[in-house]
């Protein structure tokens, strides 16, 4: 049986083995977000649905999420609100120019750039550390989500940094 002492010391290597994991697995995020154009190998994919993958979980075909609010200017202050209360600016930054998540600012996306494919990054997740958030928020609200990340780098963006 170990002594006390020991297992606090076990336990001082495992948190410290834990935040080295996490350094790596954000950098790991930033290398695999922050390139590509976001095809995906595998042939055209029907118009109706396209290709999640890869990502946590088997890869799959979903159907096409159509942006309620896609081009409604009035949700993007509420939008940016989201961003903010849900912390996704503690990886992705302030105003998501990227910190331990890749940067949403750039017109270079590996999951793609597109408003169906960003929904589906945010409610299904992906590999090296984006988490599935579609059971923990409602739709409505990722869709404003949606609608403020493509407002970045626009005329449109809301609180668009100095």
């Amino acid at each position: 049986m170990s002594s006390p002492s020991d297992r606090g010391r076990r336990r001082a290597r495992m948190a410290i083995a834990g935040g080295i994991a996490a350094i790596a697995l954000g950098s790991a995020v930033f290398a695999s977000c922050s390139g590509g154009s976001g095809d995906v190998a595998g042939g055209a994919q029907p118009a109706s649905t396209f290709y999640i993958g890869p990502q946590p979980g088997p890869d799959r075909n979903l159907a096409v999420a159509v942006n309620p609010y896609h081009g409604n200017r009035t949700v993007l202050a509420e939008g940016r609100r989201l961003f903010n209360w849900y912390n996704c600016s503690g990886c992705h930054g302030d105003h998501a120019g990227g910190g331990m998540g890749p940067s949403l600012r750039d017109s270079s996306w590996y999951y793609g750039g597109d408003e169906a494919s960003i929904f589906a990054s945010i409610t299904e997740g992906r590999q090296h550390g984006m988490p599935a958030w579609g059971s923990k928020l409602p739709r409505d609200q990722i869709w404003k989500i949606v609608t403020y990340i493509k407002s970045l780098r626009t005329p449109d963006e809301p609180d668009a940094p100095h």
